[in-house]
C-alpha cells in the first residue's frame, strides 16, 4: 500500500499574515452590503456636510429606525468610513469620504461599484453552475442591480475624462464633432457615455446601440431627461450588426472584451466607419503579463471578469473570452484581424486604457 505524501511544513508567520489579510477581506465583504444600504437610504448624503450626528439625529433626518442606524454607524466607524467621538458619542463623515460616498458626480464616487458587488454575490449560483458546465451567463441574465451599478460606477470616470482628455487624444475627431459628425456608441448600456458626448458636441448626431432592450429603454429616458433626446437615437443591436455607416467615430466603452466574437465586431466596425474615421476602444487598464496585473486594481478586474465578463463572452456565438485583463497586445491582435492597420494607445488612466484604431 503506497504511503501518502507528507504534508508540507507550515510557516506560522506566513499563515498569520494570510489570516490577517483574510480577516480584512471578510470585514470588507460584510461591509459592502452596508455601503449599499447607506447609499439607498441616503445615510451618507445626510452626513455629507461633515457635521457630527447622533444615531437619533441621523435616523430622524433619513426617516429610518434609530437602532438599525446606530449599528450601521458603528460598522462604518470600525471600517474607517466614519469617525467616532466617544466624548459626545457622535459620528462624522469626513469630507474625503463624503466626496467618494455622497457626491454622485464626483470622479471618486463609489456606491455604484458596491451595487455591482452586491449583484454578483446574488448571481454566485449561476456562475458556480457555469464553472461546472463551461456554459456562459449573458449580461441580460444577471441581477438587475448590475445594470444600474455599472452605469453609476463608470459614469463619473467618463465624465472626468471623456470630453477633456480621451476625445482630444484622437486624430482630428474633436474638430469633426465640433463641426458636426456622426457617432456610433456601441455597447452603450444606459447611455451615459452617449449623453456626455451629445451634450459636449451639439452639432453632431449620435447613435447608441446595445443588445440589451431594457438598457436601451433606460437610455432613451435618460437622454430625454438630459435634454439631448433630439440628437441621439438609441436602438437594440449587437456589435456585429448595428446599422448605418459613414461614422466619423465609433466608440466601445469597457465592452469589447465582453463580446463572444470581438474580431467579428472589429470587422463590422471597419465597414461602418467613414474613410478617415476613428474607432475609440476604452478598456480596463491591464498589462500584457499576468504577473504584472497582480495588484489591487488587477484583483478587482480579474474578479469582475470571472463573475461578469468571461461568462458574458462564453454565452455568445464564439466565446473568445478575452477577459477584463486582456492587455494591449491581445487587443491589437483582435482589432488588426478586423482590417485595421493603425492601432495605438491614445490615452490612459490608472483604471483605463484608451485605444484608437484607424484603417
Amino acid at each position: 500500500m503506497a504511503a501518502s505524501a507528507p504534508s508540507p511544513a507550515l510557516d506560522e508567520s506566513k499563515l498569520n499574515t494570510f489570516m490577517n489579510q483574510a480577516l480584512q477581506d471578510m470585514g470588507a465583504a460584510m461591509h459592502a452590503a452596508l455601503v449599499i444600504i447607506g447609499d439607498k437610504l441616503g445615510l451618507y448624503k445626510a452626513m455629507s456636510d461633515s457635521n457630527p450626528v447622533t444615531p437619533t439625529e441621523l435616523a430622524a433626518k433619513t426617516k429610518t429606525d434609530e437602532r438599525y442606524v446606530r449599528e450601521w454607524l458603528n460598522a462604518n466607524a470600525a471600517s474607517g468610513y466614519l469617525t467616532y467621538d466617544p466624548g459626545s458619542q457622535t459620528y462624522t463623515l469626513p469630507p474625503e469620504q463624503a466626496f467618494a460616498l455622497a457626491v454622485d458626480d464626483s470622479p471618486a464616487f463609489l456606491p455604484g461599484a458596491f451595487q455591482i458587488i452586491g449583484s454578483v454575490m446574488r448571481d454566485e449560483s449561476k456562475i458556480t453552475d457555469a464553472f461546472r458546465t463551461g456554459k456562459g451567463v449573458g449580461w441580460h441574465e444577471h441581477d438587475t442591480e448590475l445594470f444600474q451599478g455599472t452605469e453609476r460606477f463608470f459614469r463619473p470616470n467618463y465624465a472626468a475624462n471623456l470630453i477633456s482628455q480621451w476625445i482630444p487624444s484622437l486624430t482630428g475627431i474633436k474638430q469633426k464633432l465640433e463641426a458636426g459628425g456622426r457617432v456610433a456608441d456601441v455597447g452603450c448600456g444606459h447611455g451615459s457615455s452617449t449623453i456626455l458626448m451629445a451634450k459636449a458636441f451639439p452639432n453632431s448626431t449620435f447613435f447608441g446601440f446595445d443588445y440589451h432592450p431594457a438598457s436601451i429603454e433606460w437610455a432613451r429616458k435618460a437622454a430625454k431627461n438630459a435634454g439631448v433626446g433630439d440628437r441621439i437615437t438609441f436602438e437594440t443591436a449587437s456589435a456585429k450588426d448595428y446599422p448605418g455607416n459613414g461614422y466619423d467615430l465609433v466608440t466601445f466603452f469597457d465592452c469589447l472584451h465582453d463580446m463572444g466574437d470581438p474580431a467579428g465586431a472589429s470587422t463590422h466596425v471597419r465597414s461602418t466607419l467613414a474613410k478617415d474615421g476613428s474607432w475609440m476602444i476604452v478598456e480596463p487598464f491591464a498589462n500584457d503579463k499576468v504577473e504584472d496585473n497582480l495588484n489591487p486594481v488587477g484583483r478587482i478586474y480579474y474578479s469582475a471578469s470571472t463573475m461578469i465578463c468571461t461568462p458574458a463572452s462564453r454565452s455568445q456565438e464564439v466565446g473568445l473570452a478575452l477577459g477584463a485583463q486582456a492587455g494591449e497586445a491581445r487587443m491589437r491582435e483582435v482589432v488588426s484581424s478586423g482590417g485595421f492597420s493603425n492601432f495605438r494607445r491614445a490615452a490612459e488612466t490608472p483604471f483605463n486604457l484608451v485605444f484608437e484604431a484607424r484603417a
